[in-house]
């Protein structure tokens, strides 16, 4: 996915972490993306797009497709039937609206869009990260209206709490500290009260560190999980933006009081 740089690595290394995230779910379901680098100038690339899936769903998984330059200058009808080309390889999929704060080759599309990506048969969900939470409501109507066992994940770091309206997630935030986010979720499903004081606190660790430039939240993360003893190293892979080291005072602070919140729910 974007939190694991999947528009830096190599194709070695790609491949190496779906050989790996194979062998770890042995035999679950997992989520793996299909990202294809060109050019601003660039066409669509269906071969390239349908080998990726092919990868993953080989290992297991299930493809998620992120927008390249040559997918979102089409116009609305050539991006929807590209999707419906691609529908073809592969028993299911996900597609991805990534705002340009994100990334320079993605789009949020058009309501009229979304419902035509919607209706393909085996496009089982989407992520939308717009950061906004109207075009996100926008788009839970439609799946209420149009196909409700379609999932729409929120990518929306800044409004985590749109699960409160019927979004599932795929958030960046969430790797940060899975731990929490399950223990938040827990308190949602059986209607703890408790729900609301997490929520708040990861909610402003996500004000913090999806600041701008929003792509070094990867750094974020890397620093925050080493303060709580997940990761040896806050290095991020080459070509990532990075944050300032002085930031670990502020996400210590974070990570210590999100620790007595987790300890208080035992």
């Amino acid at each position: 996915m974007d939190t694991g740089y999947a528009n830096l690595i190599d194709q070695v290394t790609r491949l190496e972490v779906l050989r790996r995230t194979q062998e770890i779910a042995s035999g679950k379901d997992f989520v793996a993306g299909v990202f294809v680098s060109d050019d601003p100038d660039s066409k669509f690339d269906q071969t390239a797009y349908a080998s990726g899936m092919e990868e993953i769903e080989s290992a297991g998984g299930k493809p998620i497709l992120f927008q390249s330059y040559g997918l979102i200058t089409q116009s609305d009808t050539e991006i929807v039937q590209s999707y419906q080309e691609l529908s073809k390889h592969c028993d299911a999929f996900l597609f991805f609206e990534l705002a340009k704060v994100f990334a320079p080759f993605g789009q949020i599309y058009s309501l009229n869009v979304y419902r035509e990506l919607m209706q393909i048969p085996n496009a089982i969900g989407a992520k939308h990260s717009s950061l906004q939470r109207m075009p996100e409501w926008e788009r839970l109507n439609l799946r209420n209206q149009v196909r409700p066992d379609f999932r729409v994940f929120t990518g929306n770091d800044l409004a985590i709490d749109m699960v409160m309206y019927g979004s599932d997630y795929l958030l960046g935030l969430s790797t940060f500290a899975p731990d929490a986010f399950a223990l938040r979720d827990a308190y949602w499903r059986s209607g703890d009260s408790r729900f609301h004081a997490l929520n708040d606190l990861l909610q402003y660790l996500g004000f913090y560190t999806f600041r701008a430039p929003t792509p070094a939240y990867k750094h974020s993360a890397a620093m925050f999980l080493k303060i709580r003893g997940w990761l040896n190293s806050d290095e991020t892979y080459r070509g990532s933006p990075t944050r300032s080291h002085t930031d670990i005072e502020v996400l210590q602070k974070i990570a210590d009081d999100l620790d007595s919140l987790i300890r208080g729910s035992k």
